[in-house]
Order: structure tokens, then sequence, then C-alpha cells
């Protein structure tokens, strides 16, 4: 079950919201517990009772850390916790990897292959994964105290606003927020619209350039003239932006609902005028967990020498790529982004500062773009076919037709990519995402409206349309 699902959206969102805004304060977890479950065991019924068990082991594993007195004995029990936690994420994600590689290997060496059964990949698993640890790590750096109740962990890692797809959200963070919050209709008029801002992003954006992405992406790369080949990757890239913000931007407004703040995820990504800001405005809560939790461990930027610093920040960002997936062009991916931070730090950010602020935007969304090529096609010697397409200028012939309607959400998605680098655009986005806490009559009547319009637009389109996939569902 996806949020953009007339399922959701119809049925079981309001059934849920209906409950929740109605029962005793004491019973709200239980109503999230029970429908986070529901959620996850529509889509994944297999692995919901695993999910289930390792979770309450882990509750009783990070309990036991927190009860020891030694450091050594609470070094132990973390371990356990961080073993079993990455296992699953090893096995399940990246079992599959590891043996096609082998037998790679054993295939060119004349060995016979190892037999193997293909592992299925459970929905959210990364971002399942991510959480446990920070509950883990945060309680044995003595940041957060454990939660007292197993129904209250369960919650914390189980929610279904934010478990499929994040916002990674930060034990220390949220802690306060899982036995003690109060929504007000403020809440829930503001978590309303914030959702369908991210519902209309998905539906009625991503949707659309995902479909002309597909038609043109999925095509032998040598059949394609140059400009076909850069709109399929402009559409890639606008789709995987309002796909993935339009999904935390549903997240953060559910949440809202029942009275959680998330992190933000995104901040006009787009609009960066280096990799290295581009990755202080994309998917954040992941690069604050990297930096936090692998980055700074490694050393950060407090080592003896300039090689281990650049070490460090491409060493996350290969991490950062095979988290996304087990496949080498998701490597590739991290291993491009991290080159280009480092050079950031050798030379590359005093010649984007000296150039000016939109040579600099166009520079770095231009090395955004290239870099989704590898993210988006599987294999290394498809994507380089690619992006000889992409630099060709020999052929601006071919078979295939670029609507008119796709041509009119393209400038759509370009338009909002890129508001933010007016002053009027700044304002804009500071009155959509930093409501007050109280609105007033007039700021409540449009909040209203406008969300309403957007979902039911957006509700119109999903029951239209046959085409509604979520990229970052497989990570």
């Amino acid at each position: 079950m996806v949020f953009s699902s007339s399922l959701f959206l119809l049925y079981f969102l309001p059934i849920f919201l209906l409950v929740y805004c109605f029962i005793d304060k004491s019973y709200k977890n239980n109503v999230i517990l029970l429908a986070s479950i529901v959620f996850y065991a529509w889509g994944e019924p297999r692995f919901i009772f695993i999910l289930l068990l390792s979770t309450i082991i882990d509750f009783y594993l990070v309990r036991q850390l927190y009860r020891a007195v030694e450091n050594k004995v609470k070094k132990q029990w973390l371990l356990l916790s961080l073993m079993m936690n990455l296992g699953l994420l090893a096995y399940f994600k990246y079992a599959n990897f590891f043996i096609d590689n082998v037998n790679a290997v054993l295939t060119t060496a004349g060995v016979e292959n190892i037999a193997w059964t293909s592992v299925l990949l459970p929905i959210g698993i990364s971002f399942y994964t991510f959480q446990t640890l920070t509950y883990s790590i945060d309680v044995y750096r003595k940041v957060s105290k454990p939660l007292d109740k197993l129904r209250d962990y369960l919650v914390y890692i189980l929610s279904f606003p934010q478990m499929i797809a994040g916002p990674i959200v930060r034990f220390n963070v949220i802690a306060d927020q899982i036995v003690n919050r109060v929504e007000t209709v403020d809440d829930r008029l503001q978590g309303f619209f914030r959702f369908s801002v991210g519902l209309a992003k998905k539906v009625l954006i991503a949707n659309a350039m995902g479909e002309q992405a597909d038609l043109i992406m999925n095509q032998t790369a040598g059949d394609l003239s140059t400009p076909t080949a850069w709109i399929g990757i402009l559409a890639y890239t606008f789709q995987i932006y309002f796909d993935f913000a339009g999904y935390s931007d549903m997240a953060i407004g559910l949440g809202k609902m029942m009275g959680f703040t998330f992190p933000e995820n995104f901040k006009s990504p787009y609009t960066s005028q280096s990799i290295s800001e581009f990755w202080r405005r994309w998917h954040i809560t992941l690069g604050d967990w990297m930096r936090d939790y692998l980055y700074i461990p490694l050393g950060g930027n407090r080592v003896d020498s300039k090689a281990r610093l650049y070490f460090n920040l491409w060493f996350v960002f290969l991490i950062s790529g095979l988290w996304h997936g087990a496949s080498w062009n998701f490597v590739i991916w991290g291993a491009f982004h991290g080159l280009f931070l480092i050079l950031d730090r050798l030379f590359l950010l005093k010649i984007l500062n000296k150039i000016g602020k939109i040579p600099a935007v166009i520079f770095t969304f231009f090395i955004v773009v290239i870099g989704w090529v590898f993210f988006r096609i599987e294999k290394f010697s498809d994507a380089m076919a690619y992006l000889s397409r992409l630099f060709a200028f020999d052929n601006f012939d071919d078979k295939i037709v670029i609507e008119k309607s796709f041509l009119a959400v393209l400038g759509i998605a370009i338009f909002f990519s890129f508001l933010t680098l007016t002053k009027w655009g700044k304002q804009l986005e500071i009155q959509t995402y930093e409501m007050p806490a109280v609105l007033s009559t007039r700021q409540s009547w449009l909040v209203i409206s406008v969300g309403l319009l957007l979902f039911v637009l957006s509700l119109s389109y999903i029951a239209a349309a046959g085409f509604n996939p979520f990229i970052y569902f497989r990570f």
C-alpha cells in the first residue's frame, strides 16, 4: 500500500483518522501500531512477523544495554543489537548482490556457480534499519533514555507515515513526542495541507515525468536522438525529486496530523550552487545520519591529513550509494558524488563562488543530472551508452513522440524546482512550510481550500491513470 493509492486515500486514511481523532489519548499509540501493522502487512504479509520479532528482540537488547553498568558489557549489548539489525539488512538486501558477484568471478575462473535461491527484498528495510541503529546508538551514547514500553518502541520503528521511505527520524529527535504529544486542530489542518502538497507533487508531476522517462530510457540507447535522450534524463531528474520529496511531504503531513514533528527532508535541492550544498538540501535526514553515525566516527574533518579527510568523504558516499541499492551502478553514483565533494574542497568551490550564483546552479544541476544516469540505468555499459547519446549530436530524428501535455508538466516541474532562486519564491516556501502554530481564520480557510483542491485533483488523476509507481519503494 502506498500513500498515492485509492485504497489508502479513500479507505485506510479516513478510517484511521476517524478512530485516531476521537479515541482517548491513552490509546492513540495502540491505534498507530495496529494501523501500521495492517499497512505494512497489506504489502508485505510474509515479512511482517520477521519485522515484529526482530523489533521486539532489539527492544530488550537495548534495555539490557541501558541497565548494564560496565562499559565493556554495554558494548557487548550494543554489538548484539547492531549485528542483528545489520545482519537482516545484509541478508535481505545484499545477499543476492554478493552471490551474483561471486558467481561472476567463479564463471570467469571456470568454476561451478553457487546454487542460490534469490532473496526477496522487504519494502522499507533500509529506513527500518537506520531507525533501529539510531535507537541503540543514541542509548549507548547516553543521548536518550530507552522507552519504557515495548508498544512505544514498536510505534517509533513501525509507524506507517515514515517507515517505508522516510524521512529517517532519529530517536533523540522524536523520543518525547512518542509518549507525550498534543495534536491541535491547526496541526491537523497544516498536516492535511502538507500531505496534499506532497500528493500533488507525486501524482500530478512525478507520475507524468516518470511515464515519459520510462518510455525513453527503456529504449536501446543507440536508437535515441540526442534531444530525446536529454528529455528522458531530465524527465527522470524531475521524477525522482518530486516523487521522493512528495512522499516526504506526505509523511511529514501525516505525522503533523498525529501530533508528530518529523524533520524536513528536502529544501529546493536543484537550486544548489555546489554538490556540497546539494547534499545539504537533498535527502537531508540521510545526510545527517551519515554525518553523525559514520563520517564523524571515522574522524570527520578532525584527521591528521587531507588524504584521510578525502578518504572519509568518499567512503561515506560509497556507502551512501550502496545503501540506495545492491548494485554497482549505485556504488558508481555514490563515488561520482563523492568525487565532486572532494573537488569542492580542493578547488571547485572557489571557482563556483567566482562565476556567480546562476552559472554555479546550472553547473551543479548538470552534474546532478549526469549522476542520475548511473542511478537510473542498472548496467554500467548501458549507462555509458546513454551518456554517449547525450553528447553525440549526430542524430536529431527518432520515432518517439513527445506529447505537449508532458512538455507543460515539465515546465511546471522546472518552475517549482527553481522557484526559490527568486525572493518571492523563497517567501512562498516559508509561508508554505513554516506556518505559525496558530492559524488565523483567513489562513485556515486558505489552507483548507488549497489542500482540498490539490487532494481532489490528485485523486481524480489516480482514478483516471494506471501509471502510479514509487521509486523509493524498493529501498
